[in-house]
């Protein structure tokens, strides 16, 4: 008999210890099947004829926190900052914002949560003036901002939402758009991709959620810059082609994982075919910190 209950202990732990590796650690999945034709996005940023951004503007609206492992599997319990961006694509005379980031209201919902009202302050302002918003994709954190802007109507006819962004409002993370302001809208629809303004192109990279995508810009002086959304949280996620938790991908975000690991794989191949393209993740604390010491950004909103 006690023979029988080493062997059913025993066999609990292999399984409780196997469901652990599956959820948490285990980051395998397919490493093809996404592509970047990056003489292609070079070809549609350089078809505009008008003059190309001279900088990019960041502002740190909120954090919150998060395990590492649930950032990228199988690493450390300790928690670690998540910060929320947005980012202003400045022209001679016009900018672009990319992200709106989280209001106040929806930040104090998160874990340990911080929120800079100034940051947000002059990113609304920057909303109204930009020529252009897209959102990297649809989730609260990056549509908030957006959704809760005062001048929404206004705002909302210079955005440019994607028809996946649009038709998913279930990836909102329990926001919505106020009563009647899409009555009308006609969302951005585009294959593969979209050249946005000069020197920035738009792509597709659904998996994360429906609407991702990320955003290719090509500065005057040549530098270039990937923004990733959260296909990728952190920069890591793409130097170790390994994504999040299983059990994050599967049970809270409902992502499509084995397309997130093709994308993760082609942004691998790209940053080791070209080390000087600026790629820059969802929410890499760290990373953002390296970027700045290399004078990747210019300061805050305008």
């Amino acid at each position: 008999m006690l023979r029988w209950f080493g062997y059913i202990i025993l066999a609990l732990i292999v399984i409780g210890a196997g469901a652990y590796y599956w959820l948490i650690v285990d980051s395998s999945g397919p490493s093809s099947g996404y592509t970047i034709d990056m003489a292609e996005v070079r070809s549609l940023a350089n078809s505009i004829k008008n003059d190309k951004p001279t900088e990019i503007r960041i502002e740190r609206i909120a954090a919150f926190k998060m395990p590492l492992t649930a950032m990228i599997a199988g690493e450390s319990w300790n928690e670690v900052e998540v910060p929320v961006y947005s980012y202003q694509v400045a022209y001679p005379a016009s900018t672009v914002v990319i992200d709106t980031a989280i209001d106040g209201r929806q930040a104090a919902k998160d874990n340990d949560p911080t929120f800079d009202a100034s940051a947000f302050a002059r990113m609304q302002e920057a909303m109204k003036a930009a020529a252009a918003i897209v959102i990297t994709h649809e989730h609260l954190d990056h549509i908030g901002g957006l959704t809760s802007h005062p001048d929404i109507a206004a705002v909302l006819a210079h955005t440019k939402l994607t028809k996946e962004q649009v038709d998913h409002p279930e990836k909102m993370g329990g926001l919505k758009f106020p009563d009647g302001t899409l009555t009308g809208y006609t969302p951005l629809t585009y294959d593969k991709y979209h050249v946005l303004a000069p020197g920035v192109v738009l792509i597709k990279a659904p998996g994360h959620t429906p609407g991702s995508q990320l955003v290719f810009v090509q500065l005057a002086n040549g530098k270039e810059y990937l923004f990733l959304g959260d296909v990728a949280w952190r920069f890591e996620n793409v130097e170790r082609v390994r994504t999040r938790a299983r059990l994050v991908s599967w049970w809270f975000l409902s992502e499509d994982r084995d397309a997130v690991m093709t994308e993760l794989a082609e942004f691998k191949r790209l940053h080791d075919a070209e080390p000087n393209l600026i790629m820059v993740p969802g929410h890499d604390i760290d990373h953002m910190a390296k970027l700045a010491t290399q004078n990747a950004f210019a300061g805050t909103f305008k």
